[in-house]
């Protein structure tokens, strides 16, 4: 049995209320709870089919937005803030994403990445002013992520943001809250009370976490940051990496492994451009025809 939890802001998000079958928890024996915990882990994951046709819209209403040289901008507080800020990092090393089109925006700043910091999450001027200062626009795609869908930091971000023109997408784990309102496209994972009541880095977490891969992957892949199933844009900045694109040239173009890693070396570490030396273009023909097809692999490639 779910109950709601009187609160004095008046009735909790569904992420907050308590679940009467996990009151005995901490006496369940340990593979009980181990599978309990898995059941609410995959309904989570369940909860975000749901939710196909409006992460479709989000990319569709995205991607021409990005395709003019838009930025992308995650916002959120607390744990969906870190999840957020998580997704929007990774799309750097390895889809090649320009530093200086993500604006990762996280309540309270970075001191909040290891600790609370009090009252950050409340601070509605303070979301206001970092999307004005950081001069969002029609071109740019603004991302809240919040798990009760009230967190008035992310909601101020986001309605500030929209008046400003950039495309809103508002991401709930909550029916009927004022993010979903606020969002131009508002997203609703449900994902109901966890099994620790209220500790959304479970269910919750897990549901954003999905999402935003999904999101962003699905941006970049439209963007041309892929070809063929690899990721041609990755950036190679370890050994691993240097190994993964040796591999990644050769299984592109049927190479050996000593023509992949001389490509990679005319190319600059350029897995794409790699790809066309081995095709047979000189270095600088690759560069203005990655310029001229927008970086599109399969573009440049179209007739092989």
């Amino acid at each position: 049995m779910t109950q709601q939890v009187a609160s004095s802001a008046g009735v909790p998000a569904k992420t907050e209320t308590y679940d009467s079958r996990y009151e005995a928890l901490d006496l369940w024996p340990t593979g009980t709870l181990l599978d309990a915990l898995l059941e609410s882990q995959l309904g989570a994951v369940a909860s975000v089919k749901a939710a196909l046709p409006g992460m479709e819209e989000a990319i569709t209403a995205a991607l021409p937005r990005l395709q003019r040289g838009g930025r992308l901008f995650y916002v959120g507080a607390g744990t969906s803030g870190r999840i957020g800020l998580q997704d929007g990092v990774e799309l750097i090393p390895t889809y090649g994403w320009p530093e200086d089109r993500l604006v990762l925006l996280l309540a309270g700043g970075d001191a909040a990445l290891f600790q609370p910091v009090e009252g950050a999450e409340d601070d509605e001027e303070a979301a206001r002013t970092a999307i004005t200062t950081h001069k969002a626009g029609p071109n740019d795609v603004v991302i809240g992520v919040a798990a009760s869908g009230g967190t008035p930091y992310t909601c101020a971000a986001l309605t500030c943001a929209r008046a400003a023109g950039s495309l809103t997408i508002g991401l709930s784990c909550s029916p009927n809250t004022r993010l979903l309102r606020d969002a131009e496209l508002g997203l609703l994972i449900e994902t109901g009370p966890e099994v620790v009541a209220g500790s959304t880095r479970m269910k919750a977490g897990t549901a954003q976490k999905v999402v935003l891969n999904m999101l962003s992957t699905a941006l970049m892949i439209r963007l041309g940051h892929t070809w063929r199933g690899q990721m041609v844009d990755m950036k190679i900045v370890n050994a691993k990496l240097v190994r993964r694109a040796h591999r990644m040239v050769q299984q592109l173009t049927d190479c050996t492994e000593a023509e992949a890693k001389d490509a990679l070396e005319k190319a600059e570490g350029s897995i794409k451009l790699a790809v066309l030396v081995c095709f047979g273009f000189a270095p600088d023909e690759g560069r203005a025809l990655l310029k001229q097809h927008a970086g599109n692999l399969r573009t440049v490639l179209k007739n092989r």
